[in-house]
């Protein structure tokens, strides 16, 4: 992805921040810090796939927003910011998360402890951690800071693992309109961001919520299960005034699979 992000930066600098850019015959629009709303997710560009506009700021108001519409931040350590809403939405349904026979045997031998909202801010400085092949950190001091922010307002949460009282791996997320929208996840040791993923899908499937957005597929998380569906049906199950909201209690504590 960091290639595109580096052609839509560039194209912003010929433009010169005006409120919107033409790129590939569609308007990107600049967003301000006095103005919390997005445009529809629908003008989002078809190149690169979903992103929708540049600029504003990180405060939880903006963020809040942001999801329920189906829309999240993404853009590299020095970059504008930068929201985006794909065609093709990446879920897993709580009720589909797929255990392979090794991943099965592997759960039957495990030795991990689950907790939820233990340590926050660890799992996303894990997360934010440079890994192998990549090109940087989307995750950099701004989107830490809104997200603890997110956190401790009980918006956003974290999933851990641990071994032998050590932190070895997790996920962190944002649950919006019935939806726990995935962030990032990080492993120390094997299975561990798997085994947090299937704890999280199993606490989500107990309280009665539906799906996790995973955002942008890849073939691991498609090995796990995760679909691609079309974004007006992703933005629909946002907006649905058709599902209960559920009484979550996400208060630190320790999860098992049952």
């Amino acid at each position: 992805m960091c290639y595109e992000l580096i052609i839509v930066y560039y194209t912003l600098i010929k433009f010169n921040y005006e409120s919107t850019y033409s790129y590939n015959m569609s308007q990107l629009t600049m967003l301000h810090n006095d103005d919390i709303n997005f445009p529809p997710v629908h003008l989002a560009l078809t190149e690169p796939d979903g992103l929708l506009a540049v600029g504003g700021d990180l405060t939880s108001q903006r963020l809040i927003k942001a999801y329920q519409q189906g829309i999240f931040p993404w853009f590299n350590e020095g970059d504008p910011l930068m929201w985006w809403s794909p065609a093709r939405r990446c879920v897993i349904y709580c009720s589909d998360f797929y255990v392979n026979k090794s991943f099965n045997k592997f759960l039957k031998k495990c030795e991990f402890t689950i907790t939820i909202n233990h340590a926050f801010e660890a799992v996303i400085n894990h997360c934010r951690l440079p890994r192998k092949d990549d090109c940087g950190t989307w995750i950099d001091d701004q989107m830490t800071k809104a997200y603890v922010g997110l956190h401790n307002q009980k918006i956003a949460h974290s999933v851990e693992i641990w071994h032998d009282n050590t932190l070895v791996g997790g996920l962190y997320g944002v649950f919006v309109n019935n939806t726990f929208c995935g962030e990032s996840m990080f492993s120390l040791m094997p299975n561990a961001s798997k085994t947090a993923l299937l704890a999280l899908s199993k606490f989500m499937q107990k309280h009665d919520v539906l799906l996790i957005d995973c955002q942008i597929d890849n073939p691991h998380l498609s090995s796990l299960g995760a679909v691609l569906i079309p974004r007006r049906e992703f933005v629909s199950h946002l907006s649905s005034t058709n599902i209960k909201m559920p009484t979550i209690n996400w208060d630190p504590k320790e999860i098992t699979f049952e």
